[in-house]
Parts: structure tokens; sequence; C-alpha cells
């Protein structure tokens, strides 16, 4: 019977399909409760045929009415799509295994979360953003389906507390009762104020498809639409992807702020989401109750909502406090409100405090001590007598009054279960407050007036043992407290609760360590502005993965103590959060490098950066640190100067006139005038000014894609900028000049007469100037093109160039920003390969080897010019640190012969490159001089059709298998561009040469 009801559906569907959409199919059946559902394969393309059983046609006419409003407005989301018969319809009623309605869709590809394998954050992070997406799109969308009393709508939670008695078990029950009651008394009078619409209100483990990324590549199910407030979408979402997460605050918060990244929330509705989530799975614990009292025998109800209380006595264990302010921070808002205005207040009256130690010493000597993982001091702590011991040594040895340990500091040293969290791998580390260590016994006095409101005997091994908390109010009415641990019991035994404690009061006094969970005798002093419900229990050490949040609740409390040392540090954090906070404090319009598998460096040397867990990357773009990462001289120049002087360049000082001589002394005569500036970009600008105060003329002639710095004057004069995405289009005061390139443009290799053709475009540039009566002011070039393509200039060309714009009354420009101080091998200057000499010439990037400073070099006359009555100054540029930072790179190019070690490895590179294209049609082209180089990929050596997806893959593939850092570059994007500092070596050469003959072997295998 059953093999001849599924023969008679299959029929029955076949037909339905052929006469409707005219289409045959392979069906595969999908689970359904209620409704059919089948999976169809026709003509290489996969679709889900629902066949919906009688019953409401309300809700049946929402679903569709939802996916066609969503298929006009949001055309871009993972949903699936109607797909009409062949009379245009998105439904028709049929008659399979009884009355029926059939809806054909497109199919979505992907894993269903609850069974993906690589979901992690960035799954819910996605998830977050799509539903922000949706309901975003959602404003829009009314219907009178959705406008019904729904017992899934967690916005209507309290009507399920009349349901709480239909669950047997007894602590299931009150857990229930309680959430449900803290919901209604608390939380649905503030949803009131909160934006209401129609939701999706279904994006639970099953709704959901995950890619093979873990990125969300589709969202089922609008059977659950209801009209009700915004952030009860959240909340069910968060209510399922926290499922089996090892945080699960931190996956709610992670929907939740990306949720808000693209649907703004308030402050009011991101503070409810965690409330909101344990009273969804309350709402549910309440569902399956009716449920089952309506079916007993329905097993699948009971072991289902066995899931649900697991993860709902999880939540019970979080401190709502910290989740509340976790999700606030994942949103972008403060984490505790008042934080910023406690640190505002402290640092407003913070000259009128007093000492928390010996008030009457004169200022104190300070010996600081390192109780980080790789501290020299991370041994106290663990044995009291020895940690005295090598502290009294270390104030004798610094001639120091006391010792402190630092805030911020992530430390090894806190044992036991007591700074467990609860959830794995999340153990508190970081330091709270700043720890000061002197001798037992001695007083403790209040910095400004408080009252006792927490006393505390935390009497376990490595605990705070007797504590206090004083309580304090701001200008504004705004409470905090500062926190005082590891205190003698006796003095802390005469205190009480409501206790006034008056400024400069001695109220305690430091504990022995017997007293001190065996401590060595010390004060932890802390400021709260949220006590998180702990009270004296107050932690002194957060989590390093919360950092961003437990730093509001305790805030720096250096501002208080006023030491003359530094007495915290930065706190390092993960890729991951970088990439967010990035993204929240620093404009978006600053790219990360290699994102999304960024890399987070912490040192250099050499050629060589040095990833955080110690993995060495070879650096083949960095032209900045031209003598090496970190080259010891330089460094050595850095450290020395600043400890003597660093001042602006109006006052007199050895060091700015011998770099102007030494720097100059690299030019031919008549380039002996500098000027000092912070960046090639600023040293550019003032070039113009410089050009125009000479000639009197404004007009500006650039090269096509060239790149000159990112100031407004200079987006002017750069078509890769104001031709390129978000550019405003060229300038009426620019012309743009045709760019010589060799290997693809109009004149090529072989063509002795290509420079001279080439340098015709200037003078056409020119010649329109004067058919509208004007002369150039400045023509600028480079000695190699970089954004171009790494294209060295075909000979004669600037010869030629230069000579047009000299006779039209303008002046010549080389900008030596990239090019400069030796890289290209033969010569110090890129100009020089040219064999001319420029009436300005400008530096920047390898002048100072990373340091910001940069340098515009040019004529007597030309600087005359621009003395005119309107000073010139730059307050930081020639300093007396930047001055000796460049004297120390010339010092290191001559004595290292870098220039000369520039040519011989580029030449290897080179040649090596030339020998791997024999084999590698892929490369079109090799070219360059000294180590600044570009290897064009192509897909045909006849079309030069660029190969720039080919070029990602392999350098992509540097990356990760070779450990070797490149980037691309050109008009095509298909240049691979090489320009690693001047140390790199031939065994560097050698190992670039071999990853790349292995990478474009994979490629032309398709790997």
């Amino acid at each position: 019977m059953v093999r001849d009801r599924m023969h008679a559906i299959k029929q029955a569907i076949g037909t339905l399909l052929r006469d409707a959409y005219g289409i045959e199919a392979a069906l595969s059946p999908l689970p359904g409760e209620h409704d059919l559902n089948l999976r169809l394969r026709a003509d290489g393309s996969d679709y889900l045929l629902k066949l919906h059983a009688a019953g409401d046609d309300v809700e049946l006419d929402m679903q569709m009415a939802v996916l066609d409003y969503l298929q006009s407005n949001a055309p871009e989301l993972p949903l699936s799509r109607a797909i009409r018969t062949r009379q245009g319809a998105v439904s028709i009623p049929a008659e399979i295994d009884g009355p029926r309605t059939a809806r054909l869709l497109t199919w979505l590809p992907g894993t269903i979360w609850a069974k993906s394998t690589v979901r992690g954050r960035h799954s819910a992070e996605a998830l977050g953003r799509l539903l922000g997406q949706l309901d975003l799109h959602l404003q829009g969308f009314t219907h009178a389906g959705a406008r019904r009393i729904y017992g899934w709508d967690i916005g209507r939670a309290d009507m399920h507390l009349t349901h709480v008695a239909m669950i047997g078990d007894a602590d299931k029950r009150a857990s229930v009762h309680t959430i449900l009651s803290h919901f209604t008394d608390n939380v649905l009078p503030r949803l009131q104020a909160c934006p209401r619409q129609v939701i999706h209100n279904d994006a639970n483990d099953y709704n959901v498809l995950l890619d093979e990324a873990g990125n969300v590549s589709g969202l089922l199910d609008f059977g659950d639409m209801v009209e009700t407030f915004r952030v009860v979408e959240i909340a069910v979402a968060a209510a399922y992807a926290l499922i089996g997460e090892r945080d699960a605050v931190g996956t709610i918060a992670a929907v939740t702020g990306a949720y808000h990244d693209v649907n703004p929330l308030s402050e009011t509705e991101a503070e409810m989401v965690f409330d909101l989530v344990r009273t969804r799975y309350a709402v549910s614990m309440c569902m399956a109750a009716k449920q089952i009292r309506d079916n007993p025998d329905n097993t699948y109800l009971l072991v289902s909502q066995e899931d649900v209380w697991r993860e709902l006595q999880r939540l019970e264990t979080e401190n709502r406090s910290m989740a509340v302010a976790r999700i606030r921070d994942a949103c972008g808002f403060a984490a505790i409100p008042s934080a910023a205005g406690v640190v505002k207040w402290l640092e407003r009256n913070a000259h009128d405090f007093v000492p928390i130690v010996r008030p009457s010493a004169e200022r104190p000597k300070v010996a600081v001590l390192d109780f980080s993982v790789a501290g020299g001091n991370c041994w106290a702590g663990l044995a009291p007598g020895a940690a005295e011991a090598s502290i009294d040594a270390i104030l004798a040895k610094q001639q120091a009054d006391f010792a402190i340990g630092l805030y911020g500091e992530d430390r090894a040293i806190y044992q036991g279960d007591a700074f467990e969290t609860g959830t794995e791998g999340a153990r508190r580390s970081v330091h709270l407050g700043i720890d000061i260590f002197v001798p037992a016994g001695e007083p403790v006095y209040a910095p400004f007036a408080g009252i006792v409101a927490f006393i505390h005997d935390d009497a376990v091994a490595f605990g705070f043992g007797p504590t206090v908390l004083l309580q304090h109010e701001s200008d504004d009415g705004t409470v905090f407290w500062t926190l005082y641990g590891h205190l003698a019991r006796e003095g802390v035994a005469r205190l009480s609760v409501g206790q006034p404690i008056a400024k400069g009061e001695a109220f305690a006094a430091f504990g022995a360590a017997s007293e001190n969970g065996q401590w060595a005798p010390h004060l932890h002093f802390q400021i709260v502005t949220d006590h998180l419900g702990l009270g004296g229990r107050m932690h002194g050490v957060g989590v390093r993965d919360q950092w961003q949040v437990w730093r509001d609740v305790s805030p720096d409390p250096s501002v208080v103590l006023g030491l003359p040392v530094p007495a915290s540090v930065i706190v390092a954090r993960d890729k991951d959060f970088l990439v967010r906070e990035r993204h929240r404090r620093i404009g978006r319009s600053l790219s990360i490098a290699y994102n999304p598998a960024p890399l987070k460096i912490v040192g250099g040397e050499g050629a060589w950066l040095i990833e955080e867990d110690g993995t060495r990357w070879l650096d083949m773009v960095n032209n900045v640190c031209q003598v090496g990462h970190c080259h010891p001289r330089v460094v050595a120049a850095a450290q020395k100067q600043i400890g003597h002087l660093n001042t602006n360049s109006r006052y007199l000082h050895d060091s700015l006139v011998e770099y102007a001589r030494r720097l100059t002394a690299q030019f031919p005569d008549p380039l002996n005038v500098c000027f000092f500036v912070n960046s090639g970009s600023e040293a550019n600008d003032l070039a113009i000014r410089l050009a125009r105060a000479y000639t009197g003329n404004r007009d500006i002639i650039t090269i096509d894609h060239a790149y000159h710095g990112h100031l407004s004057s200079l987006i002017d004069v750069s078509p890769y900028k104001f031709a390129g995405p978000g550019g405003e289009g060229q300038p009426a005061h620019v012309r743009v000049a045709e760019m010589p390139d060799l290997y693809r443009g109009r004149f090529r290799y072989g063509d002795a007469e290509a420079g001279n053709r080439y340098a015709d475009s200037v003078k056409d540039q020119i010649e329109a100037l004067a058919a509208h009566g004007r002369r150039p002011a400045l023509f600028f070039s480079e000695g190699i093109l970089g954004t171009g393509g790494q294209l060295p200039l075909p000979d004669n060309y600037l010869n030629q160039a230069f000579a047009f714009v000299r006779e039209a009354g303008g002046l010549c420009l080389s900008d030596e920003v990239q090019v400069g101080f030796g890289r290209v091998g033969r010569h110090m200057w890129a100009h020089e390969l040219q064999g001319v000499v420029p009436d300005i010439v400008t530096m920047g990037k390898p002048i100072g080897n990373g340091h910001p400073m940069a340098a515009v070099v040019t004529t007597e006359a030309i600087a005359a010019s621009f003395a005119n009555g309107m000073e010139y100054f730059n307050t930081f540029g020639g300093n007396p640190v930047s001055a000796e930072i460049g004297l120390a790179v010339l010092d290191v190019i001559r004595d290292e012969r870098l220039t000369h070690h520039c040519r011989v490895i580029g030449d290897r590179l080179m040649d090596g490159a030339r020998a791997l294209a024999e084999r590698h049609g892929l490369i079109g082209d090799v070219r360059g001089s000294g180590l600044f180089n570009g290897i064009e990929l192509v897909r045909s050596r006849e079309t030069l059709e660029p190969a720039a997806a080919e070029l990602e893959r392999l350098i992509a593939g540097m990356k990760s298998r070779h450990h070797i850092l490149l980037s691309s570059e050109g008009p095509h994007h298909n240049v691979l561009k090489i320009k690693p500092p001047a140390p790199f070596s031939a065994e560097d050469c050698d190992r670039f040469l071999n990853a790349l003959d292995e990478e474009l072997t994979l490629i032309a295998k398709g790997g």
C-alpha cells in the first residue's frame, strides 16, 4: 500500500511539473511534518518543491507574499525564490495525496547549521549580518498574517506564565518561572519603546545553511513570521547559534554586533538581547510542555527539551551584567556606560588626590616588576619568602622606595579553580589593578573621600584575603568604587559597611602573606565602575579575550596613583579582535594586508617579519625599511638622540646641518638645498608649491596611472587615484601623458625610438596647454614607474621629456619616494638610470628606514623664489631624531655597500625569473633594476591577456605554503611587485625563485 501510494504521488508530481512548469525532474523526498517537500533535479539545476497541506491560507499567502516582496527589494539575499508557472502564478492548487498548494522554489546550496563542522564565530557574524539586512528590507513589508498572537513570539512571552505549571521537573519549572517573571516585570516594559516590524522569527539551526567555509549560504522557512519587536529576531537566532559553542555569550555578542553593523540597534535593544535569549529557551520549554501534555508519546519533544535545558543552565551560570556589557561592546557601545564619565572625573580631580601609600614622602622612586608570562618576576606569589627576599633585593639594587605590578599584565601566576570562568579556554589572567609592594603593616590611605561599601575576606589560596571596596560619587552623582585587596585582617575588622572614610584617612594596612593567599605583602588597588553584582567578591583578574569589556569595568588606576613610571601595559589581542576594532576605530578606507587571513606582526629583522607566535615571513614588498627591519645602527641612533633632545628645526643643531650636507652630497650641482618634511606626500606637495612659486605657472603634467601621494593636491596629479574607484576625475589644471610601457604599450621592446616617441606625449600636453595660453609649472616623473607596473623607462625618455618641459618654462621633478637610496642597484637614484638631472627631487619611505621623514632637494634659485615672505615651517621636519636616523641610514648604505648588493641580487633574481619564463608561459615579462622588479603574468604572450586571477592565487600560495609576502601592481593587477628590504640575500632570492617555480607549476596543473 505504501509503495502504491508513493508511486501515485510521484506520478502526480511528474504530471504537475510537466503541465505547470514544463520540466522533467528526478525527485528526492525531504523531511516535512505537514507538507510534502521534495528536491528536484532538472537540466542540471536543483529546485525545491513544496506541497502544502490544506490549512491556514493566510499564513501560506504571507509566505508567498514575502518572497515576492524580497525578490523585488532584496534580490542579493540568499533566499529561495519562487519559480512561476507557465501562466505566471507563484502557486497552484494540486490534488496530491489530498488537496494541496504547490510551490516551486530555487534550491539553496549548503549544509544546515546543526550539521556543519566548520561553523564558528565568523558564521555567527555572517548570520547576524544576513538577518540585519533582511530586517532592513522587511521594514517596508506588512501582511495581515503577520499580525497574530503567536506562541513563538517571545515579545509575548508573558502569556506563557500560565503554562509553567505544565513543566514536570521542579528545577526546570522554577527556572522558567523566574525567567518569565523577569521578562514580564523588567524586560517587557522596556521593549514597548523598541521598534516593531515583521521579522523572520525562526533562524534556527535547521533553517540556516552554511557553505564549506562556514559562511551563511541560505535562510529557509518563513512560516514563523510575525510582527513583533525587531530585537526578537536576534534573540531567536542567537539561541540556536550558541548551541555547542565554547563561548555562549561570545556567540550571542557576535550575532548581535554583526546585526548592528548593518541595521543599527538602540542601546536598549542591545541590553535586552541576553534576557531575550533566555526567554526564548523558557518559551520553548513551555511550548514543549504543552505539546507533551497533548501528545505524551512524542519522545522527540522530550529529547529536544533536554538540549534546551542544558543550554539554559549554561546561560544561567553566566554573570548577567558581564553578558550585557559584552553585547553592548560588540555593538560599539560603551561596555559600562558610566566608565568614561568616571575616568574623566578622576582625571579632572587627580591633582587633589592623596597618595595611597606614604603620603608624606617626596616623589618616590618606584621599581617596576614584570609578572607577565615571559617576565623576569613571574615567580612572585608562588613562594612568599623567596618572593619577599627577591623584591627586597630589587628595591635595594634600584634604590627604590617601593615596587609595583602592572595593570593589564597577562600573568601565568594565577593558580587554582578560582580563576576559571566556566568557559573552555577562557581563564582569568589579566591584572585589573596595580600592585604596590611594601612591607606588611604599612598603612593604606584613602585617595579621596568615600564610604565602606563591601567587606569580604577571600581566605583561600591565591585569593585576595581581606578586601574592602569604598564607594564614591562623581560630581554628577555617578557611583563607582575603589578596591583594596590583600589587607591586614586586624584593621579590616574595625571597619563596617556604611562607615565614612575621609580623604587621606589611614583606614587599613598591608597584610602579611599568611593572611593573603600566600602572596608576598602588597596592596592590589583597582577602580571599579560596575561590580557586576559581585560586591566584595569582585574579580581582580579578567579574561584576555574580553579585555575591551574588563577595562571598562575596571579602568587603569594610574590616574589615581600618579606614579613616576608607566604602570600599565597594552593587552595583546587576537587577530579577529584587532580586525573588528580597526573597523570600529580606524577609517575603513585603510585596507588590511592579506585579509581575510591577516598577519599580526610584532617584530622584524633584516628582510624578515616576525609574527606574534614566532612565525617568520620573508618580506618582499617593503621598500620602506631600506636597510632592513630594525637595523641595529638605525635603532641605536634613534634611541641615543631621543634621550638627549627632540625639538623643531628653528633651533641650531649640528645633526640637521650635517644631514643636509650629507644628503645633498648625493646629488650633482645645482641640487644643493634641502627642505625637510615627514612623508613623501608632504614632499611632493611642497614640490608643487616650489614649482609654482618659481615659474608663476599652475598646470601640472603627470604620467598615466602614476601615484604621488595622498594629499588633495597629489590626488589631483595621480591618475591611479583620480581615475580609479572613488576618484573625481582629472582636474582642469592637470595634463596626463601616455605611460611609457615597453611591454604592452604603443611602442615596445626593440623600438630604438620608443623613448622619444613616448616623450612626444609630454610635448602634446604642453601644446594643449599652450592652445589655452597656459604653460606647465611642473612635470612629475619616476625613474621606474611603480603603480604603472614596475616599468623601467625607455632610453632617452626623461632626457627628451625634460627638454620639452624646460623649453616651455616648466620644472622637472623626479619622485624617488619609492625607488631612491640605492634600490635600483646601479645608482643611488632611479633618475640616474636615464642620465638626467632634475630640478627637484623628492624622497620619502626609505629615507628613515620606517621612521616618518622625507625631504625635497632642489636648486638654490628655486628655493630662493619660495622665500617670498611667507615662511615655510614644518613642526617635525628635520628634527634632531630624524636627522640622526637619516644619517644612520646613509651610513649603513655606504658601509654595507647596499647599492652594489641591490644590483647583484637584483640581477640574480631577474636572471632566475627569466629562466623560469622559459618553462612557464604564464610569465610574460620580467623587468626592473636592482631590487625594484616586476614579473608580469599573462594568459597569452600573443594577446597579452592579463592573468590577474592567477597572480592572486600565486600570491596566496607564496604566503600560505612558503611564508613569502608579495603583492600585485599595474593597471591590470597582473604584475608581481618585488621590492624587498635591501639586505635581501642570495639565499632569500633562491628561496623565492624555487617557491615561484612550485607555485607556477601548481597553477599550470589547475591546483
